[in-house]
């Protein structure tokens, strides 16, 4: 298995989404090397064994983030030797090097790569040592892009890895589309899986009584709680939540809208809630995990994901887990499977206005919606994922075995 981080040196819901599907494939009997782009600890690790293409350390390696379509080139990470500098590209070369040098000794069934980054040395795999690929698509650059053009070497990188793959894995049914529609790949090379949330979640997260008192009693003084998750970049369509969150409160002052994360579009939100006339409304918590998140994630009432382009949305199935009522764009995977949440276009900020007042205003909407959504995040699990994972590699390697 090839990818680009893993809990708890990630910078998203990919690395999560990876550790939780390789947990769930050997608990079917898989047995995983996993190979990263830098070197670390992970003590909660024993399901698998992890093997670090480089000796850069997790710090560095954020410069060419799992998320990350710019700055390919430039000089920002220090290499193993003192004094140079490598890019993200160089950091992919080292890893497809790596990826060489294990297949010298090592055999595997299969090798199933994340997403753009390990492509490339998915593609080595296949080409010199005829190991069947599996691509496996979370994200493509027109959904970090915000359905814009993007970076033309990433879309080659995608488009290279996809027509190669013996089999591609996508994690919604708008994620296979796209990638029919913009990649020209067959529909039936496609397999839709959708990622999970297990109803063990965090079984024995407690909350943190002391952490949000102000929040708590904005709650208590009897303030809805509106919540967002996620990095500040374009594809997230954070702009439009903000305009959203202007005419919400315009009709109900009390609203409180919480933006948990970081991204190159901060400032420009900070700017927006001022220019709107709602700062006193809207609280920015910079870049949260673990406990933090949680407990974000215990105080909201509606979780808002209001992406342009999501590809799936695991954020939506964790607020999901901690009661809160979810409003989602049609634009996103994970509103495939939860049918209950409230939904809308990313651009009809009127809609999501109307929706967050809706439930704002009615205890019996609140009540029923988090009954019903409960009841649907439930249905699914890691495990029934890595099943359908086991019936993708035995289709690919019984067409080996034909050949």
């Amino acid at each position: 298995m090839l990818g680009w981080e893993l809990p708890p040196h990630n910078s998203g819901g990919l690395g999560v989404a990876c550790f939780n599907m390789a947990q769930a494939l050997a608990n079917e009997g898989a047995d995983i090397d996993f190979v990263l782009p830098y070197n670390a600890q992970h003590k909660d690790v024993d399901f698998m064994q992890i093997l670090s293409a480089t000796r850069l350390d997790p710090i560095h390696r954020y410069g060419g983030g799992a998320y990350t379509n710019l700055q390919l080139f430039t000089e920002i990470i220090p290499d193993i030797h003192p004094g140079k500098l490598v890019s993200i590209r160089e950091v992919q070369h080292q890893y497809q090097k790596y990826v060489a040098s294990y297949l010298q000794t090592h055999h595997p069934d299969l090798v199933h790569a994340h997403d753009w980054l390990t492509f490339e040395a998915g593609i080595l795999a296949k080409q010199d040592h005829g190991t069947p690929l599996i691509a496996h698509v979370h994200a493509t650059e027109y959904d970090r892009a915000g359905m814009h053009t993007g970076n033309p070497l990433i879309h080659e990188i995608e488009q290279e890895g996809l027509m190669l793959a013996d089999r591609i894995i996508a994690v919604s049914e708008s994620t296979k589309r796209l990638i029919h529609d913009k990649y020209h790949i067959p529909l039936n090379k496609i397999d839709v899986i959708y990622n999970s949330l297990d109803s063990n979640y965090e079984k024995d997260y407690l909350f943190n009584d002391s952490a949000y008192n102000y929040i708590k009693q904005l709650k208590s003084a009897g303030y809805t709680i509106v919540s967002t998750v996620g990095r500040f970049t374009i594809q997230k369509g954070l702009e439009r939540l903000m305009s959203a969150a202007k005419l919400a409160i315009s009709k109900n002052p009390k609203l409180v809208f919480i933006f948990a994360g970081d991204g190159e579009e901060k400032n420009e939100l900070i700017n927006l809630s001022a220019e709107y006339g709602i700062a006193k409304n809207v609280i920015f918590t910079g870049f949260i995990r673990g406990q933090k998140l949680r407990d974000i994630y215990s105080l909201t009432d509606i979780f808002v994901m209001s992406s342009i382009s999501e590809p799936f949305g695991l954020t939506a199935l964790e607020a999901a887990h901690h009661g809160d009522i979810l409003i989602l764009t049609h634009q996103s995977g994970v509103s495939e499977i939860i049918w209950s949440a409230l939904k809308y276009d990313f651009w009809d900020t009127q809609k999501l206005a109307d929706e967050i007042l809706a439930v704002a205003d009615s205890s019996t909407l609140r009540a029923t919606l988090r009954t019903n959504i409960a009841k649907e995040y439930r249905q699914i699990s890691w495990s029934k994922v890595a099943k359908k994972c086991l019936n993708v590699y035995n289709k690919v390697n019984k067409h080996k075995r034909n050949r």
